[in-house]
Formats: C-alpha cells, sequence, structure tokens
C-alpha cells in the first residue's frame, strides 16, 4: 500500500497526541511510584474501564479473530468468549477485596495473605515470571502481528518491517509511558480506543460492502457451506453443531470437546492476562488505581460489557468477508489486512495504519507499566534497596521500562508466531485458577498451595510437550492437553494443601481485618477478631454473577443476530439482556454498604 503526504500527516498527528499526553502527565506521574503506577489511587471508574479494554484491543486481536471465524465460524470465539464468567466473577467476587487490599501490585499479595520464606519466594519468583517472562512473550507476539500489519501497509519486507516495530514503535512507546506513568496510559488509551474502534468499524463496512452487502454475504456463505458437503458446518453459527461426534472437526466448525473445555473448564482453572481467575495483572492494577471500591467494582464492570458485548462484531463481520473474499488460505490471519489494501480507500488508509498504531501502542503501554511496576515494587524494592527514596524508585520504574522495551524486542524476533505465544501462556497456566479462586475465600489456602500449582503446570505442560501422548485436530489437541493439565495440577495443588502446614494465625487475622473476605470460608480466624463486622455477601454476589454473564451474552448474541439479519430473535434476546440489566442494578451494594477508601 503507498501513503500520500495526507497518511502520513495523520500518522504524524496520532504519535504527536500520544506524545504530548505522555510529557502532560510527567510531574503528576512522577512523584512516587504509587502516582507512577497507580495514578494515586485517584481514577475514575470509566478511565480505569475503558483503559482495560483498549489494553485487551491489540494489534494481534482482530487477526487472531479473522483465523479463528475462517477456521472454526463464528462458533470459534468461544476460545475468549468463555472467559467472561472469570471476568464477572471478578466484578462482583474480587473488585471490591482487591480495592481493600491497598496493594501497589497484585504481587504483593503473596506477603499479604502468607508469610514466612515461602511467601518471600513466591512473591520474588512471580515478580520475574509474570514482569519479565510472560510479559515479554504478550509484547513478544503483540509485536509480531504489528510486524506483518507494518510489512503489508508500507509495503516493506518482513525484516524491515520489524526493525521499523523494534527500533522505532516499541521505543517511542516505552518513551511516553516513561514520562507519563500510569495516568499517561490511561489517557492515551481513551483516546486509542476510541480511533481504533472507529477503524475497525469501517474496515467491517467495506469488506461487507465488497461482498455485495449482507444478505450477499449470508447468502454466500450458505452457498459455500452447501458446496463443502457434509463435511461442512454454518460458519455464523454461535455454538458447536452437537449433533457431530464430540472430538469431530468439521470446516467453519468448532469440537464439541474444545467448547466443553472452553466453557466448562478453561475460565476458571487457566492464568490468562486480562482474564485472570480471581483478578490480577494490569486488571488489578487498573482496580488499585480506582478512587473507591465503587469506582472499583463498576470499571471492570464496563470493561466487561464493552470486551465482550460491544467490541467483536467489527471483528466477526469482517471475517466473514474473508471467508467469502479469499477462500482456500493457509494462514487467514493476514487477510484481514488484505481487506484494507483491496478495499479500503486509499484517503483512509493513514488513519487506518494510525488505528493499528493505537491497538499496537495501548497494550505495549500497559505491559511496560504493569510489568516495570512488578520489576521495581515487587523484586528491586523487596529484594536489593530496601531503603531508596521514592524518586529513587521512579527513576528505577523508568529504567524497568527501558529494560522491558528491550527484552521484548528481542522476544518479538524470536517468536515464530502469534499462535505460538497464545498458546505458551495458555499451557502453562492450565491448573493454577482454582488456587488463585480459593485464596480469597477460603483460610486454609498456604503459600505451598501458589508454588505447587504454578511448579506443575510448567512440568506437566512439559512432559506433555516432549511426550505427545494426545492426538487429533489441534483444536481437539488442545482440550484434551488442557483437561489433562488441569486434573494434574489441580490435584497437586490440593494434596499440597492439606499436607503443609496453615498460615500463622497473625497473617490470617491481619488479612482479615483488611479485606474483610466472606465469613464462610474464615470462621476459624472470625472467631479470632469479634470486633470486625462480619461479611456474608457471597450470596448476593453469586446471583449478580450469573445476572452479569446472562446481561452480556443477551447483549452480544443478540446483536449478532440483528446484524446477521435475524431481528426478531435479536430483539428478543436484547430485552431478555436488559431486564438482567435491571435486576443486576437492584442487586447492587447500596450506597452505604460501599466503602470510602
Amino acid at each position: 500500500m503507498t501513503f500520500a503526504a495526507a497518511d502520513w500527516a495523520a500518522v504524524a498527528g496520532y504519535l504527536l497526541i500520544t506524545l504530548i499526553l505522555g510529557l502532560y502527565f510527567r510531574s503528576r506521574s512522577g512523584k512516587s511510584t504509587e502516582d507512577y503506577f497507580v495514578s494515586g489511587r485517584n481514577v475514575s471508574w470509566w478511565l480505569a474501564g475503558t483503559s482495560m479494554v483498549a489494553t485487551t484491543f491489540a494489534a494481534d486481536t482482530p487477526l487472531v479473530v479473522t483465523g479463528l471465524v475462517y477456521r472454526n465460524g463464528i462458533a470459534g470465539n468461544w476460545f475468549w468468549w468463555s472467559f467472561l464468567p472469570s471476568g464477572m466473577m471478578t466484578v462482583f467476587l474480587f473488585a471490591r477485596l482487591w480495592r481493600r487490599s491497598g496493594l501497589l501490585t497484585d504481587v504483593q499479595f503473596a506477603e499479604m495473605r502468607y508469610a514466612g520464606k515461602p511467601a518471600a519466594f513466591l512473591r520474588g519468583f512471580r515478580a520475574l515470571y509474570l514482569g519479565l517472562l510472560m510479559n515479554c512473550l504478550i509484547l513478544g507476539w503483540v509485536t509480531k502481528a504489528m510486524t506483518a500489519i507494518v510489512a503489508i501497509s508500507l509495503g516493506v519486507n518482513e525484516s524491515t518491517s520489524k526493525l521499523i516495530c523494534v527500533l522505532v514503535l516499541i521505543p517511542f512507546t516505552g518513551l511516553y509511558v516513561t514520562l507519563g506513568g500510569l495516568w499517561g496510559v490511561l489517557w492515551t488509551d481513551l483516546f486509542q480506543f476510541v480511533l481504533k474502534m472507529a477503524i475497525v468499524i469501517g474496515i467491517a463496512w467495506y469488506a461487507v460492502d465488497a461482498v455485495g452487502g449482507m444478505h450477499a454475504l449470508l447468502a454466500k456463505l450458505h452457498a459455500m457451506t452447501v458446496a463443502a458437503g457434509p463435511a461442512a458446518s454454518d460458519p455464523t453459527a454461535f455454538f458447536p453443531d452437537f449433533s457431530r461426534p464430540f472430538t469431530y472437526k468439521a470446516m467453519w466448525a468448532l469440537p464439541v470437546i474444545t467448547f466443553a473445555v472452553f466453557l466448562g473448564v478453561q475460565w476458571w482453572a487457566f492464568w490468562y492476562p486480562g482474564a485472570e481467575p480471581g483478578g490480577g495483572g494490569y486488571i488489578a492494577q487498573r482496580i488499585f488505581s480506582a478512587r473507591d471500591e465503587r469506582n472499583g467494582l463498576l470499571s471492570v464492570l464496563w470493561y466487561n460489557v464493552a470486551h465482550y458485548a460491544l467490541r467483536p462484531w467489527p471483528w466477526i463481520l469482517a471475517a466473514l468477508a474473508v471467508i467469502v473474499l479469499y477462500p482456500g488460505l493457509a494462514q487467514p490471519e493476514p487477510a484481514y489486512m488484505r481487506i484494507v489494501v483491496d478495499h479500503v480507500p486509499h484517503a483512509l488508509r493513514g488513519l487506518v495504519f494510525a488505528g493499528f498504531l493505537a491497538a499496537f501502542m495501548s497494550t505495549v503501554a500497559t505491559q511496560l507499566n504493569w510489568g516495570a511496576s512488578y520489576l521495581v515494587a515487587d523484586f528491586y524494592r523487596r529484594f536489593i534497596k530496601r531503603d531508596g527514596t521514592e524518586r529513587h524508585y521512579v527513576v528505577m520504574s523508568r529504567v524497568a521500562t527501558v529494560l522491558l522495551v528491550i527484552i521484548s524486542a528481542y522476544v518479538a524476533a524470536q517468536l515464530g508466531s502469534i499462535v505460538a505465544g497464545w498458546e505458551i501462556v495458555l499451557t502453562i497456566g492450565a491448573g493454577t485458577g482454582g488456587v488463585y479462586l480459593l485464596r480469597w475465600y477460603w483460610w486454609r489456602i498456604n503459600a505451598w498451595s501458589e508454588i505447587a500449582a504454578m511448579a506443575t503446570a510448567i512440568a506437566v505442560t512439559a512432559i506433555l510437550s516432549l511426550t505427545k501422548p494426545f492426538s487429533g485436530d489441534s483444536v481437539v489437541l488442545f482440550a484434551k492437553t488442557s483437561l489433562a493439565t488441569t486434573a494434574v495440577t489441580s490435584l497437586v495443588w490440593i494434596v499440597v494443601t492439606f499436607l503443609t502446614k496453615p498460615e500463622r494465625e497473625d497473617v490470617l487475622v491481619k488479612f482479615y481485618r483488611q479485606v474483610r473476605p466472606h465469613v464462610a470460608g474464615w470462621k476459624p480466624v472470625a472467631r479470632l477478631v469479634q470486633d470486625v463486622p462480619q461479611t456474608r455477601d457471597l450470596g448476593r454476589n453469586l446471583v449478580s454473577w450469573a445476572l452479569g454473564c446472562a446481561m452480556v451474552y443477551l447483549a452480544l448474541f443478540g446483536s449478532g443476530k440483528m446484524l446477521l439479519g435475524k431481528l426478531g430473535f435479536g430483539f428478543v434476546l436484547l430485552v431478555l439482556g436488559a431486564i438482567c440489566a435491571a435486576l443486576l442494578s437492584r442487586m447492587m451494594p447500596r450506597a452505604k454498604e460501599w466503602s470510602a477508601d
């Protein structure tokens, strides 16, 4: 694709705005590590929630969704739709607890909830494991996707596009993150989210128009399904074909076993960035930054509504158009960019490229700030230099950001594919989710529970990768491997929990006083602190969780049905979703029940 002067002006304008925002918030973020990493705990829900949505909207996301739909139909999106129950649990069961904790990072939880050398080891290990290994792996795969986008957009080869990403785009993002801290990240995320949503809606419009409109798209998809014979399924179906064998993989179909793992296991058992069981990572960071419990809860609620119900359909419609426009592709992900090259007007290409820059930079910015918080607050400050000034730690936070820029650039150069990054992150986190959920609600969980879960998941993943005991299509193989890893990991950490001693009484009492979890799983501790009011909100929170999941899924499917021409059915689903929203509103805590801290 060729760029005119106006295109370059659009790109330059976007870069200038992000730099100005970083400079504007430089003084505000440089006062302390609390200002740098959690914005002084003074962020409104709509800003924190939108930042979460922007972070999960990376440059790789439209490409990956295109691949999922191209291979497995719309139902392939259950790969990530299935994380909604986890997200809604964070809203109603964990957001208020995280905010009450008063932590700077979620990794600090280890030494708040546990004690002694195991707790210190867990904190230090997770700081390096998440801050370096996982964080740079995530940065690597989003950079890998951006490399392909730059190559197609600018008409350069892969080596040149990689150099542009590694030597220009990542360092530039690191610059405004280093300057503005989390305040700069939040406000650039807001600007970037609006820009990239406008861009993907426009791409979907031109993609459907290239096929001949929505009716023509649906007719051509139906004709292709009929022509493919009984081995093909309807690519517009929202669910797998349950009449087929459990592990059967048809064209444009998701195997039932994979769907069962996604919806029945993945959301609670897998650690995945942005969908951690019990919250964590940059989701927890945004909750910490909220000005009070109410804003913390509402930020995650808004994130889940926007992430699952409002955002997916422009990607999905473009992916359906790719099936018609470019049949028979072995690697369908880059075809999303072919739509831009072949069907988006030349006058808009600079703006489209700016939108992809926004998608890339919003994710990179959060990962850099979040990863640096682990390296400085949970490793450097905890284990290396404990007596530094706040100014010293802010300087080291900026140094850590630069370090992450360098390492992530190297990882991006070594990573084989985007999918490879996704699979590594998912598999080495399989089975760990249960302990992350229960550590808040059951006093008996200890540091060895978490250590055993993490170590077992990594070990089982490595063993299965080497021995390859399972067979089948890639999505079926993923389901079998996930089930095996989850079962072994869960069994090991539960056994380890009962074979090791509980945490010290004083540590449990201090945690209970600070966080005030539901009393049912903390009765032995609650009896020791009669002066602390007992929290008994688990039942109401679980009902709210169910209503929240129903509301978002009904909104997702209702809007999808309407876009696909089934107006009556779609309208009914949207009305049901609105009823769930009204009931949920009545279930929300009353004003006097919110803590103002």
